[in-house]
């Protein structure tokens, strides 16, 4: 394919397209309104990754997105083919992560079958998308396809929708691709600067909160050149975990809850606190702003959303590593700065939060399990959750050592995506280690995926927390006091379940045996799943008794 050709089938500029922004991948569940793109796609450079759920083959892009910052690209047809695709593209909106979902449709300029299939897919989809629309002819193809990627992939990224009719996908047009251009963020306000400078000289106690935006290789440089300048403790958000390795002794911890966690002890006695790459869609890991004692300072691409958890004093926007950049140039370390106390309720909360890592009761504990996970991933290698009970404890007691290695969402938060995440991370870094931590609940909801990633000959390694339960739920109805009720169900064997795809099943017996067997798979080759039965009887010992009782340090 050539942009020299006069004219040419729709479909096949529409590849060139896409050729021409990079793609190198397409996850997809194809239908009779893409078969024009689809024969398109078999001459071209772009690999297609059929996949067994739309939802999932969303999930696997906006990883993808998440992980490159180049939007992944998802194709679907028309009707209950886009209706499938919505929760993916709204957990590649809420999350911030680049996506361009395509769907075909029902020729527009002529009806064939009525009103047979036919939504309007498009106003569905605005509501949870940075952009959608239907592409009305084969000429405005090359604009639309440069604008969706320009906007999928500027700061906030998120998920775009372009409607493809096969109609107009058919038809023949002269147009020609419209190459990428270049767009450089603005740089901060030098006097805004000057203000957080003159802030973070007259505080005491200031404290960084790292979040999910942070996420970006150059910012990370320039953070870690920040904290090394000026010694300033930090704490990440959930979704901002190993933006700097947290092996750091200035790390205080994650916070994985809203409140009232060890981690809040620090965060409570602050009186300045700079947020980088926050972004409130993300839950809030404390109460921020006009409602707490700490003023605030928002560094991010965009201005803050207030919201009544989070009303900055002062916002620095622009482009955040040279917004970070300029304020390690500007700022000299303040002698009036105390961070003994932070260091102390590190000691503290690493001390409360390992405790029980080396228990051997059976079931396993949360402790034990996060304890022995850790130790057997690699530094590099990449850990994608789904969504429950499980997430919370790993965001509190699993250290990440680099950046977009704990792949969680803690935005939309939603079950079914730890697979299809482990899957599209493997595919973008074949040579890292991949790990998929899922509840029994979340892992059912797209547990067909596991034949993909054993068509495709994937390397991965799924664990399937089993309490036969929506433990996070449960959990939550013990705590406001409720009796248990419509939570509990059974789950097949997971072991067989995983050899009737053709992946290898695991079950573990004891405690002990977790980390050998562990090991052993992620040395393996191949798709294994390993079925662990966990102790949630911890939950409410330690995240409601425990912590209600807590007492800070003096």
């Amino acid at each position: 394919m050539t942009d020299a050709a006069p004219n040419r089938k729709a479909s096949d500029l529409f590849v060139s397209c896409l050729e021409a922004e990079g793609v190198k991948r397409i996850y997809a569940v194809p239908g009779e309104e893409n078969l024009d793109l689809l024969e398109s796609l078999r001459g071209s450079s772009i690999d297609l990754v059929l996949t067994r759920h739309e939802q999932a083959a969303a999930f696997m892009a906006a990883t993808q997105g998440r992980l490159t910052g180049e939007a992944g690209v998802v194709m679907t047809t028309l009707g209950p083919g886009a209706t499938n695709l919505l929760t993916g593209i709204a957990f590649a909106q809420l999350g911030g992560m680049p996506l361009v979902a395509i769907t075909g449709q029902k020729p527009v300029k002529r009806s064939k079958q009525g009103q047979f299939q036919i939504l309007d897919v498009v106003s569905a989809l605005k509501p949870v998308t940075k952009m959608a629309e239907s592409i009305p002819s084969g000429d405005r193809i090359p604009s639309m396809v440069r604008q969706a990627f320009k906007c999928a992939e500027e700061e906030r990224p998120g998920a775009v929708h372009l409607e493809l009719p096969e109609d107009i996908a058919r038809e023949s047009t002269s147009a020609t691709v419209i190459p990428e251009g270049n767009v450089r963020r603005p740089a901060p306000d030098s006097s805004t600067i000057n203000g957080a400078v003159r802030m973070l000289t007259e505080a005491k106690r200031p404290l960084l909160m790292i979040a999910s935006g942070a996420n970006r290789k150059r910012i990370s440089d320039s953070l870690q050149a920040f904290v090394q300048h000026t010694g300033i403790p930090f704490f990440t958000t959930q979704m901002g975990k190993g933006v700097l390795d947290e092996r750091d002794e200035r790390f205080l911890g994650t916070a994985a809850l809203t409140a009232n966690d060890y981690v809040h002890c620090a965060i409570d006695r602050a009186d300045l606190i700079i947020t980088i790459g926050h972004d409130v869609t993300e839950k809030p890991p404390a109460i921020l702003g006009h409602h707490g004692t700490a003023r605030v300072i928002h560094v991010n691409f965009y201005s803050a959303v207030i919201d009544d958890v989070y009303a900055p004093s002062l916002e620095v926007v622009g482009d955040i590593s040279a917004s970070l950049e300029a304020l390690t140039q500007r700022i000299t370390p303040s002698p009036a700065w105390d961070f003994s106390y932070y260091h102390r309720s590190r000691s503290d909360t690493l001390a409360q939060i390992t405790a029980k890592s080396d228990s051997a009761g059976f079931p396993i504990t949360p402790q034990r399990f996060v304890h022995d996970l850790r130790t057997a991933i690699p530094d590099d290698g990449v850990l994608t959750l789904d969504n429950g009970m499980y997430k919370i404890w790993v965001a509190r007691n699993y250290p990440a050592y680099r950046r977009n290695t704990v792949l969680l969402d803690n935005a939309l938060a939603t079950m079914g995506a730890g697979l299809p995440q482990a899957i599209g991370a493997k595919l973008t870094a074949p040579e890292r280690t991949v790990v998929a931590v899922c509840g029994d609940g979340g892992f059912m909801m797209n547990s067909q995926e596991l034949e993909t990633a054993v068509r495709l000959k994937l390397d991965l390694v799924v664990i399937v927390l089993n309490d036969s339960a929506y433990g996070m739920i449960k959990w939550k109805q013990a705590d406001m006091g409720f009796q248990n009720f419509g939570l509990d169900y059974d789950n097949p064997d997971f072991v067989r379940y995983a050899e009737s795809y053709g992946a290898s099943g695991h079950r573990v017996t004891s405690a002990e045996g977790f980390k050998p067997l562990l090991a052993q798979c992620i040395n393996a080759p191949g798709v294994h799943l390993i079925d662990m039965p966990i102790d949630y009887s911890e939950n409410s010992r330690v995240l409601s008794r425990e912590l209600r009782e807590k007492v800070c340090l003096i």
